[in-house]
């Protein structure tokens, strides 16, 4: 009986690879692209059969775009989602929630004529995201890609000399919690009580100072590259470009600076010394980005999951409606001191 239950487990597990089928986009190594390989696969079930193969498969490729699946709403998505990781993330700050689900947001609610620039999901943060997850619902009739970074890569296209520098010194992120321009502090830590707050920030290694008017500034100081705790790859894992101030366009920049003293500037980012991090050098990141990116046009019912320490990502701007669930899973802690340069 022993052996026809393994036969019956062997059998199943050869059908449930016969029901979808993997490819690339354009031979590219990232992402890799999963397609029903016949008419009707439920992809939840398929999903919560091959949890392993799906894992092994990320952490080679860094990113997976499941496709063809026929696949409509929010709650197909977090089927899917929860599928693969179960305890799906319920308590982001950053993020507009979806009505009809605790566990799904909506994506950055930011000017759609507007680029958001490369970044690994709260990098700057104590505690990030392992798996992120994006669902098309309503793809945009122009633009609205999501270009992203193999991290990997980066750190060995890099100038040396450059990388050498981020990894010494890691980098300080500032960010300021101002009405209209951020989320309010009390969205974001999911309370009204300063005293939580400073609680949070006090545990998690981030300072803290109140400004008039309801005002929160905190800062952290956080390596610019990570080792990745499963795969041991070295990984450009940061928000260094979404953070630095140069790398705006020029009419929201200066838009931010006639409203914003330096130190009030809504988001802000040095080295982790303090220093200023120089605009060439963050011109050269953005060529260097540029040139690496992988970016693919949006298909209703797309699911787009990504290892958030192996790959970064954007947006593109957009034109016409659009709409992206994320969903996220598999939080992890800062695990120790950031480099000496950074040393909180």
């Amino acid at each position: 009986m022993k052996g026809m239950r393994g036969m019956r487990r062997g059998a199943a597990a050869a059908a449930s690879s016969q029901l979808v089928q993997t490819g690339s986009l354009d031979g590219r190594d990232v992402p890799l692209v999963i397609t029903p390989a016949i008419k009707g696969v439920d992809l939840s079930a398929w999903a919560a059969d091959n949890r392993d193969v799906i894992v092994a498969h990320l952490l080679r490729h860094g990113a997976i775009l499941f496709r063809g699946f026929g696949l409509h709403t929010v709650a197909d998505f977090e089927a899917v989602a929860s599928a693969i990781t179960p305890e799906l993330f319920g308590e982001y700050g950053d993020l507009p929630r979806e009505p009809d689900s605790e566990r799904i947001y909506g994506s950055t609610p930011y000017p759609a004529d507007k680029t958001i620039l490369f970044h690994n999901e709260s990098s700057h943060l104590p505690r990030w995201p392992m798996k992120q997850y994006f669902f098309c619902v309503i793809a945009a009739q122009t633009g609205g890609d999501t270009p992203i970074l193999d991290c990997r890569e980066l750190c060995r296209v890099i100038d040396p000399a450059v990388l050498r520098h981020f990894e010494e010194k890691g980098l300080l992120y500032v960010r300021n919690f101002s009405e209209g321009i951020d989320v309010s502090w009390q969205d974001f830590f999911k309370t009204d009580r300063r005293s939580d707050v400073e609680e949070i920030c006090r545990t998690s290694g981030m300072a803290w100072e109140w400004k008039d008017g309801d005002r929160l500034m905190i800062t952290r100081r956080a390596p610019a590259v990570s080792v990745h705790p499963l795969t041991g790859d070295r990984v450009f894992f940061n928000q260094v470009q979404l953070h630095h101030v140069s790398c705006l366009d020029e009419a929201t920049r200066t838009s931010l600076r006639e409203l914003f003293d330096e130190q009030d500037l809504p988001r802000n980012v040095s080295y982790g010394d303090g220093s200023p991090i120089a605009d060439d050098t963050m011109d050269y990141l953005a060529k260097l980005f540029d040139d690496n990116a992988i970016a693919f046009r949006w298909q209703e019912g797309d699911i787009f999951m990504l290892d958030n320490m192996l790959v970064s990502h954007g947006r593109r701007p957009y034109g016409g409606p659009r709409k992206i669930a994320v969903a996220m899973a598999e939080m992890l802690e800062s695990p120790g001191p950031v480099p000496s340069g950074a040393a909180v």
